[in-house]
C-alpha cells in the first residue's frame, strides 16, 4: 500500500509539472544558444527581468527560422529591423541601443502610427486603391481599446504603461541580453538605455524581436542582434591635423610646423562630465613628458623620421565607494596592493598600503580610470609658407576688352613645388569661375620663385587662390585682385594709330639718309676700289646699327635674365 502511494504521489507531482515543463520561456524564444545556469553568472540589470519567465505564445506566437508564415508577416513586402548602440562604453557609464524599422517601399509611419502608402510613390505592385497598410487606430477603437483587455499586455502578462497616446504605439519590442529581458511599446524605433556596472567587461551579444499588433493578437514581423563592448579602458581617439599636411590620415607630416593633436573621448552618457582629466604626452622624439588638463595640444617635430606617439588619459572619477566586505582576521598578501589606483580617497600613489574602506556609507572615493593612444609618425619635408610678392598687367599688343593677363611672382619656402594650381573666384572666395593646373618644372637649387600668369574675363574684383603642391604637402595663399575695364580698340583709334607709325617710321629713315649723306660726303676718294669698299663698309655699319635699333633683343646678352623667374 505504501508503494502505491508513493507512485501516485510521483505521478500527480509529474502531472502538476507538466504544464510548466511545457510552457515556453523567454530564452527558448529569444535564443537559441543559452545554456542553463546562463543567468546565474551574472548580475541583475536594473529593469531586467529574467529570462525563465514564462512566455505567452497564444497572444504572441513564435516562428522558427524558415517558417513559411514569415512571408505574410508584413503587407506589400518585408520589414527590417535596424540595431545600433553607442558602444563602446566605460563600465559604470549608460550604453543606448536604438532600434529603427524599415518599411517596405512606398510605406510610412503616420502621425497616429498607423502605416500608409506614400503618397505619389509608386512600387512593383502600382499604386494602391487602399489609402492605408495597416489602420490600427480603427482596430483599437473598435475594440474598446481605452479599457486594459486581455490581449494589450506584454508576453509576460504585464499590462501596458497607459500613457497619453498609448493607443499610437502598435510594435512591442522585446530586448534580450545577459539572461535577462526588457519589453517595450513602440512604433517605428525604440530606444533602450543600460547601465553598465553590472554588465560583464568585453563583447556582449543584444538581441531583439519585433511584433505588431493584429487585432487581438501580435505577429513578429523582424529579429535583429549585435554586439556591444564594455570595457574599462577610457575610449580615446585623436585627430591630428596640420596646416600644409596633404593627406591627414596617412600618419606622415611636415617638419619644422606644428602638428595639432585634439583627443576625443567616446563618453555619449556623460559619465566622465564631473571627472579630472589629465593628459599624458610622450611624442617619441626626446622632448619630454607633456602633462596638461586640456584635450587639444600643439607640438613641432624638428627632425624627419618616424617617431612613437604615446598618450595616457586619466580620469579621476568621483563616486561613492563600494560595500566593504566582511574584514578577514589579518590583512594577507595575497590582497592586490594596487587597488588604491582604482578606489582611492585621495590620488593614486606609490604606497603598498591595501584598500581600507570606510564604514560610513556617505563616504566618496575617486575611481580612476585610464585610456590609451599609440600612433607612428612619420615627420618629412615639405612645403612651409608660399607668398605672392608682385602682381603686374600684362600688356598685349592689341588690347582685348573682354581679356585680361596678369602675371603673380610667387616665393615659397620649403621643397620646391612641383605643381600650382590657381583658383579665380568671386570676391567672396564662395564661387569659382575657372580652375588652371600647372606641373612646375624649377631647375633653381634651393630657390622657389614662379611667375604664374592668368587670364581674367572682363573687368571687375577676383579672388585669387593660389596653391603650390608636391608629394606630402600643399601650401595656399590668396589675394583680391581688381581689373580694370579696357576701352574697345575703334577703327579710327587704330587708323590714328598706323599714321603715327608711318610718319615716325619716315622721320626716321630721312634722318638715317642724312647721316649717311654727310659722312659719305666728307671723304675723299683715293681710289675708286678703296672708296667703294669704304662707302660699303660705312653703309654696312649704319645699316647693321639701324637694325639693332629695331631688334635690339638679337644683341641681347644680359646674363641676368636668367634669374628671373619662370612663366606658367
Amino acid at each position: 500500500m505504501e508503494c502505491f502511494s508513493c507512485f501516485l504521489g510521483l505521478l500527480l507531482l509529474l502531472a502538476a509539472r507538466l504544464p510548466l515543463d511545457a510552457a515556453k520561456r523567454f530564452h527558448d524564444v529569444l535564443s537559441n544558444e543559452r545554456t542553463s545556469g546562463y543567468m546565474g553568472e551574472y548580475n541583475q540589470l536594473n529593469g531586467w527581468s529574467s529570462d525563465e519567465n514564462e512566455w505567452n505564445e497564444k497572444l504572441y506566437p513564435v516562428w522558427k527560422r524558415g517558417d513559411s508564415r514569415w512571408k505574410n508577416s508584413w503587407k506589400g513586402g518585408h520589414v527590417q529591423a535596424i540595431l545600433t548602440s553607442d558602444s563602446p562604453a566605460l563600465v559604470g557609464s549608460t550604453i543606448t541601443f536604438v532600434v529603427n524599422l524599415v518599411f517596405p517601399r512606398c510605406q510610412t509611419e503616420d502621425v497616429s502610427g498607423n502605416i500608409v502608402y506614400e503618397k505619389k510613390c509608386r512600387n512593383d505592385t502600382g499604386p494602391s486603391s487602399d489609402q492605408y497598410v495597416y489602420n490600427w487606430t480603427e482596430e483599437v477603437d473598435s475594440g474598446n481599446g481605452n479599457s486594459p483587455g486581455h490581449h494589450n499586455v506584454f508576453p509576460d502578462g504585464k499590462p501596458f504603461p497607459h500613457h497619453p497616446g498609448w493607443k499610437r504605439w502598435n510594435f512591442v519590442y522585446v530586448f534580450h541580453t545577459l539572461g535577462q529581458y526588457f519589453q517595450k511599446l513602440g512604433r517605428g524605433s525604440a530606444r533602450v538605455s543600460v547601465n553598465t556596472a553590472n554588465v560583464p567587461l568585453g563583447p556582449q551579444l543584444m538581441e531583439v524581436t519585433v511584433y505588431r499588433r493584429h487585432r487581438r493578437a501580435y505577429v513578429p514581423i523582424a529579429k535583429v542582434k549585435d554586439v556591444y563592448v564594455v570595457t574599462d579602458h577610457i575610449p580615446v581617439f585623436v585627430t591630428m591635423y596640420q596646416k600644409n599636411d596633404r593627406n591627414l590620415s596617412d600618419e606622415t607630416f611636415l617638419r619644422d610646423l606644428p602638428i595639432m593633436f585634439t583627443v576625443l573621448i567616446h563618453d555619449p552618457s556623460h559619465f566622465l562630465n564631473e571627472s579630472a582629466i589629465y593628459y599624458k604626452w610622450n611624442f617619441g622624439d626626446n622632448t619630454g613628458l607633456f602633462v596638461s588638463n586640456n584635450p587639444t595640444l600643439n607640438h613641432t617635430y624638428v627632425l624627419n623620421g618616424t617617431f612613437n606617439l604615446n598618450l595616457t588619459v586619466q580620469a579621476v572619477v568621483p563616486g561613492p565607494c563600494p560595500s566593504p566586505s566582511p574584514k578577514p582576521p589579518k590583512p594577507t598578501s595575497f590582497l592586490p596592493t594596487n587597488l588604491k589606483s582604482y578606489y582611492s580617497n585621495s590620488p593614486a600613489s606609490a604606497s603598498d598600503n591595501p584598500l581600507e574602506l570606510r564604514e560610513s556609507p556617505d563616504e566618496m572615493c575617486q575611481i580612476y580610470r585610464y585610456g590609451y593612444f599609440k600612433a607612428t609618425i612619420t615627420i618629412v619635408e615639405g612645403i612651409l609658407e608660399v607668398n605672392i610678392v608682385r602682381m603686374t598687367d600684362v600688356l598685349m599688343p592689341v588690347p582685348q576688352p573682354d581679356n585680361s593677363l596678369m602675371d603673380f611672382v610667387v616665393t615659397c619656402q620649403g621643397t620646391i613645388p612641383t605643381e600650382v594650381c590657381t583658383i579665380v573666384s568671386d570676391p567672396t572666395c564662395q564661387l569659382a569661375h575657372s580652375t588652371v593646373c600647372d606641373p612646375v618644372d624649377v631647375d633653381v637649387a634651393g630657390m622657389c620663385l614662379l611667375t604664374v600668369r592668368r587670364a581674367f574675363t572682363g573687368s571687375g574684383t577676383y579672388c585669387v587662390n593660389l596653391t603650390l603642391g608636391d608629394d606630402t604637402s600643399l601650401a595656399l595663399t590668396s589675394t583680391l585682385v581688381s581689373v580694370p575695364a579696357r576701352d574697345p580698340p575703334s577703327p579710327l583709334r587704330m587708323a590714328n594709330g598706323a599714321l603715327v607709325s608711318v610718319g615716325c617710321l619716315a622721320i626716321f629713315v630721312t634722318a638715317i639718309t642724312l647721316l649717311v649723306y654727310k659722312k659719305r660726303k666728307g671723304y675723299k676718294l683715293i681710289e675708286n676700289s678703296t672708296g667703294i669698299v669704304v662707302k660699303g663698309n660705312g653703309l654696312g655699319v649704319s645699316l647693321n646699327r639701324a637694325k639693332a635699333m629695331f631688334r635690339p633683343g638679337n644683341q641681347e646678352k644680359d646674363p641676368l635674365l636668367n634669374h628671373q623667374p619662370g612663366i606658367l
